[in-house]
């Protein structure tokens, strides 16, 4: 008779660099459990896999409700243990198992070792080149790097992670076969800081290579960049993105502020002068580059001038994609050790909604821009009768969609990671409507 294999869950909380964690520990636990997708709400499983994040406050807090959660879970029988590892319990390992003793393991982000021991996969956290993927099979992220050597102000990262350690080019390139033979067409490179890539084993910076290299993966069709530091920006990799067609027009790049007194403080290591010079650098390689950038609200030292210079840029640069978040004081940081958090939460709150509403209209004028353009985009999926798609200027999860009607498809669902021509009709500040030209 066959055995039943226990059932187990898992849950990631926070960045895609957790989820690259997430799929590499359950690729080691094939065989051994039953692995149920991410959003199999309902069903019962023997082991929750909790990854957490630990980053701001807004993050830490969804972590410890999904703890909760899953306690409450555990009260009426629908999860047999709970095992929590990642950012969060790194950070805080002293003090959760004491707040929340219903949690049976608690395991930090760094050494796998432990949680895959007590997992029963064994104590050795080699071989983490395979994956289980948890997106769709035909995009992955690609973590090049862990931990980082900056030492921005607001920053907990490297306390959590540690020092910024590259993964050897030879395994990424191993990875990328492995996920191209799975079906995935687009990677997502990822890291705390992707273009410090390669400067502790090589000794350069070496993202462009390694782009070169990942572009060489059969299968492969899109490469796109996200977390580019902006100091000491490698000018090689705008030359891969200008001249290598798989690696997409796309540059995710945090300049958390424009104000040099700001920039100063955050420890940054640029001024608003070296960032504009970027930006038009980018722009001018590359022509048609999407940017995508974050930025900071209500730092220490943000007054009213620092924040007004901060829209003056951004209604400058027209970034085609901007996020933004309030300061949080975070403890183990230089922030906390050395400022005061001064900026009143009321006051943080209406600096967002003010640069987020300027953003919403640029945005807006971006993608009417398109309006009657003919784009080669990916199928993601199908919904409500409309092929959800996006090109190579939309990241997933994080980017607006492209909507196209399936009017005349036989099959819409085959078309799942497949790449068609599609031709914008209507466009809002997030996402764009198009008609299918070809298949």
């Amino acid at each position: 008779m066959e055995s039943v294999l226990p059932v187990l869950q898992p849950l990631t909380l926070g960045c895609s660099k957790n989820r690259v964690d997430t799929e590499h520990i359950l690729a080691r636990l094939e065989g051994r459990y039953s692995i149920l997708p991410e959003d199999s709400s309902g069903k019962a499983c023997d082991i929750l896999l909790v990854n957490t994040c630990g980053f701001i406050g807004d993050a830490k807090e969804e972590s410890i409700a999904a703890i909760f959660d899953a306690v409450e879970r555990k009260g009426r029988g629908e999860v047999g243990k709970i095992v929590v590892f990642g950012c969060l319990s790194q950070r805080y390992g002293a003090e959760l198992p004491e707040l929340i003793p219903e949690v049976d393991a608690w395991f930090g982000a760094i050494d796998y070792g432990p949680l895959l021991d007590y997992l029963g996969a064994g104590a050795d956290a080699g071989d983490m080149v395979r994956r289980h993927l948890t997106t769709p099979a035909h995009y992955a992220y690609l973590k090049i790097s862990e931990g980082c050597d900056r030492r921005c102000s607001y920053c907990a990262i490297p306390f959590i992670r540690g020092r910024h350690r590259s993964v050897p080019i030879g395994e990424l390139v191993e990875e990328a076969e492995l996920l191209a033979g799975k079906g995935v067409r687009e990677l997502i490179v990822i890291a705390q800081d992707t273009t410090y890539y390669g400067l502790d084993l090589y000794h350069r910076r070496a993202l462009a290579e390694l782009l070169q290299r990942l572009s060489e993966v059969p299968g492969i069709e899109w490469i796109r960049i996200h977390y580019s530091y902006p100091a000491d920006f490698p000018e090689d990799v705008l030359e891969q993105m200008a001249v290598n067609p798989k690696v997409c027009r796309y540059m995710d790049i945090p300049l958390q502020h424009i104000s040099d007194k700001v920039l100063s403080a955050m420890h940054r290591n640029v001024d608003g002068a070296w960032t504009r010079a970027l930006i038009r650098k980018m722009r001018e390689k590359v022509p048609g580059v999407v940017l995508r950038t974050t930025m900071i609200v209500g730092h220490p030292g943000e007054g009213t001038r620092e924040f007004r210079e901060l829209l003056g840029f951004v209604q400058e640069a027209r970034f085609e994609r901007l996020g933004a978040f309030m300061y949080s004081e975070e403890e183990g940081t230089f922030g906390a050790a050395h400022f005061k958090d001064s900026v009143r939460p009321s006051t943080k709150q209406k600096r967002l909604d003010e640069l987020m509403a300027l953003q919403a209209g640029i945005s807006l004028e971006f993608n009417r821009s398109r309006v009657g353009t003919e784009v080669k985009v990916i199928v993601d999926g199908v919904s409500d009768g409309m092929l959800v798609c996006r090109s190579e200027f939309e990241s997933p999860e994080v980017d607006g969609e492209i909507f196209a009607r399936c009017d005349g498809i036989a099959d819409p669902e085959s078309l799942c990671g497949r790449f068609i021509t599609v031709r914008i009709t209507e466009a809002d500040e997030y996402d764009l409507t198009a008609e299918v030209v070809s298949l």
